[in-house]
């Protein structure tokens, strides 16, 4: 019985792999045959402009914590001063990419499921096929491209902010040199720190929205499906994206 369930559990997933990899050749080419500038632009604001506070407010929280995580361990041997330059790197490398692609995986990935999906189960894809128009250029690529573009925005946003509560929290609470804080992040600081996080946020972009869109694209089931491939979305993506972010530190970085 066990060796069944894991057996199946196997197909599943290389099914379900299989389907969102052809899921993307189709997706790069519907780029080339006629992209929707408006709708793209359109998924651009949902999920960049309209996560700017979820995303702001987290990595705000993220910086003031981590700084009086930090301040604990590096008091001990007299390094205050570092603490701006370590929570800066650990932003700009890890911490804001991968928070950043959770937050939009709850709030944007759930979206796309559930809005595909409530389109198969009500017929409405069959209704765009019978009128000539390609589902995978008027759903799928917008939010792909736009997933892609936008998430690395807002890791920006995510370590502007990040850094910012950092240094409110290093300066007011703990009363750290803020001279001293802000010299060594720009001292010690690399571009690659944050391009590192760019690359990453893109890749996460790439990897959660064809997630959401192969999930709602194979909805079944009425409206208790179109939940349940909500639910697999969001946590098929959230596992992705920290699976994602070790193969990419470990091999690329």
């Amino acid at each position: 019985m066990l060796i069944a369930s894991i057996g199946r559990a196997v197909i599943e997933f290389i099914n379900e792999l299989g389907g969102m990899i052809i899921l993307f050749f189709k997706f790069i080419k519907a780029i080339f045959e006629k992209p929707r500038i408006h709708l793209t632009f359109e998924q651009m604001y949902l999920i960049g402009v309209k996560s700017t506070l979820i995303v702001s407010l987290t990595s705000m929280f993220v910086g003031m914590v981590e700084v009086l995580q930090i301040y604990h361990g590096f008091h001990k041997f007299g390094a205050e001063d570092m603490i701006g330059y370590t929570v800066a790197v650990s932003l700009g490398r890890e911490l804001a990419p991968v928070l950043t692609a959770l937050m939009i995986v709850a709030r944007n990935v759930s979206a796309m499921a559930a809005e595909i999906g409530t389109m198969v189960v009500t017929q409405q894809i069959d209704a765009l096929e019978v009128m000539a128009v390609n589902p995978i250029n008027y759903l799928v690529a917008p939010r792909i491209i736009a997933t892609v573009f936008m998430l690395p925005a807002l890791v920006i946003l995510s370590n502007a902010v990040g850094n910012v509560g950092g240094y409110l929290v290093g300066i007011g609470v703990l009363h750290l040199n803020p001279v001293a804080y802000i010299k060594n992040i720009q001292t010690y600081i690399d571009m690659s720190d944050l391009t590192y996080g760019l690359i990453k946020a893109a890749v996460f972009g790439l990897i959660i929205s064809l997630i959401g869109c192969y999930m709602g694209s194979t909805t079944k089931g009425g409206s208790r499906g179109v939940g349940i491939s909500t639910t697999k979305a969001v946590v098929a993506a959230s596992i992705s994206v920290l699976v994602a972010d070790y193969f990419l530190t470990a091999f690329l970085f």
